[in-house]
């Protein structure tokens, strides 16, 4: 064994050197960031999707990749997730944690790292949900044509484009790049759902129908749910289309071999259960990472849990950066070159507010095998401000509990939830059974409470009293009035400035 470790390391020294020479030598990595919207991890072939065919670019790119089993976001909305991404702070310290700007981040975001270090950075799609404040130091939002034309968020071709712009201006200035390419599927509108009617023109390269999609278990069987889920799966593959036209355009480019190439998704779908939580399958992630000579190709990291507010530090890592002083995050590199990195047991969620304002905070900690979840707004009668409120499926849901008691139930932890959930995700990951109250589960409760705890401590949360304090109900609601009358001001304030 000890051996095979040995050669192991000498066959990866051998390929970084060759890559180097390949590529030459002292030229920095160029980085290609690529997200998807609101994509479920196992909607992925790879990734155990029941259905046929949906990624086959994905799936490819994994044969070329480290593939993570166990990387989560940290947020099941958008724009406090991708702050987090490019901060390496929790949203309570980077202080984005709706769906706003902020005048004063007091963050370096990766973008003001990498330009520091002489890198050109272009972005296209999800520019403002990307930048903390407006407007932001990106050298070129490259969604819009030298012509002044914007592309269409669902144009494949666009995307390609795009990234072939941006490597040939990073290359005209001298410098290497760094590429932010977000991808708006599946987020909605999906593929054939049109806004004031018509047809929609960006036809994906499959199309899957009602009778050939599977349900999520945390769903429920009903003709109007797999229509909509058919224009969701449809849409993944228009999203794999797109990703498709990102990485011709980088090979074109003649820098595949001298570019970190990261792919995720910002959340899970965005139906009931999934978007705006923090359940498994709203956080876990799609996370694939490339660099030549390092990552090897085709390999499923399995042992360690990795996060979003990580993927900062592991960047700067890759690219030889210096990392800002301040970091909830740590870095992942040494996964990346197979070693073994302790404490990569847990990993940390956070939720704040959705587009609407409504805080409704929540807390959690997933470990492999639990997921544990602290819902200090829930108080049985205060209705949770989800995004996926008017999903076709949710309407669905909201007619069928009305005769169908099953249903009433998932409706009502769906608006209500409870203040406390433990679920077992290695046997139920669909989070459907809750084992808070479960004599047997108690020990790991104990457990994920000590390290949420400790974590809570560490990052100066604000709500670590709330927390210490979570069977006194009193307290708990006293506190969650004064996070919305706080919430009140601030937007009346915001509403005052405009008028002004």
């Amino acid at each position: 064994m000890k051996n095979f470790k040995i050669l192991n390391l000498a066959l990866a020294a051998f390929n970084f050197c060759l890559s180097h020479l390949l590529t030459g030598g002292d030229k920095p990595l160029n980085l290609l960031l690529i997200t998807v919207d609101d994509m479920s991890c196992d909607s992925v072939g790879v990734y155990g999707c029941k259905l046929e065919g949906t990624t086959p670019t994905m799936d490819r790119l994994a044969s070329q990749s480290l593939r993570f089993e166990h990387a989560h976001v940290t947020v099941g909305n958008c724009n406090p997730c991708r702050n987090v991404m490019f901060s390496g702070l929790i949203s309570h310290n980077n202080k984005v944690e709706g769906f706003y700007k902020v005048p004063d981040p007091g963050w370096p975001h990766m973008v003001d790292l990498l330009k520091e270090e002489g890198y050109y950075a272009g972005i296209h799609g999800k520019v403002t949900h990307s930048s903390p404040y407006q407007p932001y130091a990106w050298d070129d939002d490259l969604t819009i044509s030298p012509a002044g034309k914007k592309a269409h968020i669902k144009d494949a071709k666009a995307y390609g484009e795009s990234t072939i712009r941006g490597i040939e201006t990073a290359k005209k200035q001298g410098k290497p790049f760094f590429l932010s390419i977000n991808i708006s599927d599946p987020h909605k509108p999906f593929w054939s759902e049109v806004r004031g009617g018509g047809e929609d023109p960006y036809i994906p390269s499959r199309i899957y129908s009602p009778e050939e999609v599977p349900v999520p278990g945390f769903l429920f069987e009903d003709p109007e749910v797999r229509k909509e889920l058919a224009l969701y799966y449809s849409s993944v593959r228009r999203a794999d289309d797109c990703l498709n036209e990102v990485l011709k355009a980088l090979k074109k480019s003649g820098e595949w071999n001298n570019t970190m190439l990261i792919f995720l998704s910002d959340h899970g779908m965005p139906l009931p259960f999934a978007k705006t939580q923090l359940y498994h399958h709203s956080t876990r992630t799609p996370l694939m990472v490339r660099i030549p000579g390092v990552t090897g190709n085709g390999k499923v990291e399995k042992r360690h849990m990795v996060s979003v507010v990580d993927l900062l530090p592991t960047v700067m890592d890759a690219l030889q950066v210096n990392q800002p002083p301040r970091l909830d995050g740590r870095s992942f590199y040494p996964v990346l070159k197979g070693e073994k990195q302790e404490k990569r047991n847990f990993v940390i969620k956070e939720y704040h507010e959705n587009a609407g304002r409504s805080r409704d905070p929540m807390r959690a900690i997933q470990s492999k095998k639990y997921l544990y979840l602290f819902n200090p707004w829930s108080n049985g009668e205060r209705v949770f401000a989800t995004a996926t409120n008017g999903t076709r499926t949710c309407k669905r849901m909201v007619d069928l509990a009305r005769t169908d008691k099953q249903i009433a139930a998932r409706l009502d932890i769906y608006r209500h939830r409870v203040p406390a959930e433990l679920y077992q995700v290695d046997q139920d990951p669909d989070c459907l059974v809750n084992l808070i109250d479960s004599p047997e589960h108690q020990k790991a409760l104990g457990q994920l409470q000590g390290n949420l705890k400790q974590w809570m401590v560490r990052s100066k949360d604000p709500i670590l009293e709330c927390f210490r304090k979570r069977e006194d109900a009193e307290f708990v609601e006293a506190y969650i009035q004064k996070l919305e009358a706080e919430a009140d001001a601030r937007r009346k304030s915001e509403r005052s400035k405009k008028k002004s």
